[in-house]
């Protein structure tokens, strides 16, 4: 955010003190050192004068990781910017836990090239575990049974058997899709070199996700409505 006349507070999740402000002094100035690594979407190693209570101060950046790929194109800033919104949002719900490796990896994998959505949701699923409100991914949320599941249902918290199962009150969905879930969870983002999932399946795990969010988690994200903006148009471009 801007502050004064030519300067900013940056936002940094660190992996020293978790998430901290920190002022980057008249680094809006055309010929500021500052001006080029105080913005959004940047890892390095941040020389600062570190002040506990209050905000500390930037010296200047050894930079890392750039995410120039990210930052040229419109899709990928869009998810990236989703990304990063939703950490803030969970760190705000007062977990202790560094998931910065996880953040670092996932942002990594968009500046390569793959596939944006799928990322995101497997990041959405990870991050429901630190919010301590994980579905239930190995067996039924209602009886704990782990043969016959036949759906996942965020009303109800996670996987279903089909004793449990309510005709006309749970949504069904593909076994494929049961699959990704359990495998989204588990999978090590940073060791991913391909990604290919059914737009069906892709529909049917957003969906969940997003109703799961909504009622467990309460976070609300300014940045969902430009997602699902960009969501749009690239469906409407494929059809076209």
């Amino acid at each position: 955010m801007n502050y004064s006349e030519a300067s900013k507070i940056l936002q940094v999740y660190t992996l020293e003190y978790g998430l901290i402000g920190i002022l980057s002094k008249s680094c809006r100035n055309m010929k500021s050192k500052l001006r080029s690594v105080s913005r959004s979407l940047l890892s390095g190693t941040y020389h600062i004068y570190y002040k506990e209570n209050g905000l500390s101060t930037l010296i200047g950046v050894d930079v890392i990781h750039p995410y120039s790929k990210i930052t040229t194109d419109l899709e990928r800033v869009s998810y990236a910017s989703y990304l990063l919104d939703l950490t803030y949002q969970v760190i705000k719900q007062g977990t202790d836990d560094s998931f910065l490796s996880l953040l670092e990896a996932t942002l990594n994998k968009i500046e390569e090239g793959l596939d944006c959505r799928t990322l995101v949701n497997i990041y959405e699923i990870k991050m429901l575990d630190y919010l301590g409100v994980l579905p239930s991914l190995d067996g039924c949320a209602v009886c704990g049974n782990t043969t016959n599941i036949v759906t996942i249902s965020s009303d109800k918290g996670g996987l279903l058997c089909g004793s449990c199962f309510e005709s006309g009150v749970d949504k069904i969905v593909s076994t494929k899709t049961i699959q990704l879930f359990r495998m989204y969870y588990y999978v090590d983002i940073a060791k991913i070199s391909k990604i290919t999932v059914n737009p069906e399946n892709v529909k049917e795990i957003e969906t969940f996700l997003e109703e799961y969010y909504d009622k467990y988690t309460g976070i609300i994200m300014k940045s969902k409505k430009m997602l699902k903006d960009v969501k749009r148009l690239q469906i409407e471009s494929k059809q076209e």
